[in-house]
């Protein structure tokens, strides 16, 4: 096996990005005690299909981590509930941070109603309850 960093067999760009995707969801699963092995099978999944995505939109391959976050929190509400649940407010319904921009780079955890970033995609362990710095 060739490692990652041989200049004679570099790890192609969609590759790249595939598996930064996948880890910095798998952060924020763990960051929420969530990543059990139902919900790391949804990020495999998810991972799969946005493949196929890219391929397709190559220039897209930066909004990857994105995507796969919404895949993620949207497989999610439909087992398990709203994810990830907002640090930030706690007055009120338990409501979930969203992903903005839905497309684009540099993908972030946003609470709407507090009208605040609360961290990066793969950022929620440094995500205490209060908003992120800017």
């Amino acid at each position: 096996m060739t490692p990652t960093g041989d200049p004679s067999n570099p790890v192609p760009p969609l590759e790249q990005a595939l598996h930064a995707a996948r880890a910095l969801v798998l952060a924020d699963l763990a960051a929420r005690e969530v990543a059990e092995a139902d919900v790391v099978s949804m990020v495999e999944e998810s991972v799969v299909q946005r493949r196929w995505w890219v391929e397709q939109w190559p220039d897209g391959a930066g909004f990857v981590a994105g995507l796969v976050a919404q895949d993620v929190q949207d497989a999610l509400l439909e087992t398990y509930g709203r994810w990830p649940l907002c640090p930030v407010c706690g007055a009120g319904d338990p409501h979930a941070l969203e992903v903005e921009p839905e497309l684009g780079p540099d993908p972030q955890w946003v609470c709407h109603k507090a009208g605040v970033r609360v961290a990066a995609v793969g950022g929620l362990a440094s995500a205490s309850g209060g908003p992120a710095s800017s």
